[in-house]
């Protein structure tokens, strides 16, 4: 289920260690294909334990040459804007012609997975912020800020009310001051809780209380709620792009790169070649526009008067719509751009496009790999949810049920483990219980 599981041929791999798990994810995607119309045009095979779903190569190669998939939806005659079908069709056609495999563990999970990235461009679509790196506003009534824990949600409000208001001036009313790394985190967020509403409530929950207590924001985001595929040794082609993937476009210049919030830029790609543009939503980049935008902050770049650098915005739109009319000027400047970035660290003959991209973690109930932080809770609490949980897996063992394997035990067995991984780490309260229980007369294996 990680992006480590790839391979050359690419496409949509479900794995799954039941001939009868596999035999349903065969049937529920082939039924969700022909639900797009994409049933006759995919092919399919077994190896091993796994379905591999993918275009075939010619016609992978027809609808995007090495790749390129900018002008899928033009090779389609697709509208992803003013039809959400259309926008499921791209993100799923993306994905089944891609150079690494997505590896998943079901055809729902499959599913949820092309939700989650249309709610994340329906909502990168509707977000629009205001630029600030040193400061920070989040609607009063659905947000607090508290030291050391950053904006946490007020007790009783809706996460994805507080994340629409934060993001949506449409519903809001107002622009609020975002880093466009944290605005990407609300998307993701508000795009995953859209879809556990549906598929895994009680994840949902989960999120609620965790954002009232701690949100969880940048590395640590990264590493509970996304998967990255790509690397500097297995470099993405530089025009590959699937709907609702998060990107960083590097600046190259190491100048313009010293001024805070300016090392690179974040964004979404919302698909039909366009890339999310927080600051002004109605002008979606693309990817020209963007390699332009980045090259020219080495022209906007001062220092202020406190001796620190800055950058002159409207210089670097003066800039780019100046190139903009010269096309030699803009085929001079793509030719330095649309190289792989260098290195971190590095400044010489990359350009701004990441070798990586990266799109949210697996969500069922049985099947979701999101681990979030342990939440702190009063000791004697967190005891008696360990007694409770050891209570139940001592029951468990009794009547023999079988943890590990049979599906019709999978979902009791999912709920134990996850109670039991919620609270076992506490290595003083399994103590405790273990004084107890030998208290009591019960004793371990």
């Amino acid at each position: 289920m990680t992006p480590s599981h790839v391979s050359r041929r690419g496409g949509i791999l479900i794995q799954s260690q039941d001939e009868s798990a596999l035999a349903i994810a065969r049937h529920d995607f082939l039924a969700y294909l022909a639900s797009l119309a994409l049933d006759a045009q995919v092919e399919s095979h077994q190896e091993d334990r796994a379905l591999r779903f993918r275009l075939p190569p010619n016609l992978a190669q027809a609808w995007a040459p090495d790749f390129d998939t900018g002008r899928l939806s033009e090779s389609l005659r697709l509208d992803p804007v003013a039809r959400i079908d259309d926008l499921e069709r791209e993100i799923l056609v993306a994905m089944l012609l891609g150079p690494v495999a997505f590896v998943f563990p079901s055809a729902a999970e499959v599913i949820s997975a092309v939700h989650v990235r249309r709610n994340i461009v329906q909502a990168a679509r509707r977000t629009a912020l205001d630029f600030h790196t040193t400061e920070a506003e989040r609607p009063a009534d659905y947000w607090t800020y508290v030291e050391d824990k950053g904006f946490t949600l007020l007790p009783g409000r809706s996460l994805i009310e507080g994340l629409v208001k934060a993001t949506q001036p449409d519903t809001s009313g107002q622009l609020y001051a975002f880093s466009c790394y944290r605005a990407t985190e609300y998307v993701i967020l508000l795009a995953l809780a859209q879809e556990l509403a549906i598929s895994n409530p009680a994840l949902l929950r989960r999120l609620q209380r965790q954002w009232e207590k701690r949100p969880i924001m940048s590395g640590q985001f990264h590493d509970v709620f996304l998967h990255e595929y790509g690397a500097m040794e297995t470099p993405l082609p530089p025009k590959y792009y699937v709907p609702g993937d998060r990107l960083w476009f590097r600046n190259p210049d190491e100048r313009s790169a010293d001024v805070t919030g300016y090392e690179g830029s974040w964004v979404f790609y919302l698909g039909g070649g366009l890339f999310s543009n927080f600051w002004k939503r109605d002008q979606p980049f693309s990817l020209t526009t963007k390699c332009l935008e980045i090259y020219h902050w080495r022209h906007g770049v001062y220092v202020d008067g406190q001796g620190e650098p800055q950058m002159d915005e409207r210089l670097v739109e003066a800039r780019v719509r100046a190139s903009l009319n010269d096309p030699a000027e803009v085929a001079h400047i793509l030719q330095r751009m649309l190289r792989l970035r260098d290195p971190k660290g590095v400044y010489q003959e990359g350009g701004c496009i990441d070798t990586s991209r990266e799109y949210p973690r697996c969500i069922h109930p049985a099947t979701a790999d999101i681990r979030l932080p342990e939440q702190s809770c009063q000791p004697w609490k967190k005891f008696l949810r360990l007694l409770r949980a050891r209570t139940h897996l001592r029951a468990a063992l009794c009547v023999s049920l079988p943890l590990l394997a049979p599906s019709h035990h999978a979902a009791a067995a999912h709920s134990l483990s996850e109670e039991i991984r919620d609270v076992c780490q506490v290595e003083r309260l399994a103590r405790i219980e273990t004084d107890v229980a030998a208290y009591l007369g019960i004793h371990s294996r």
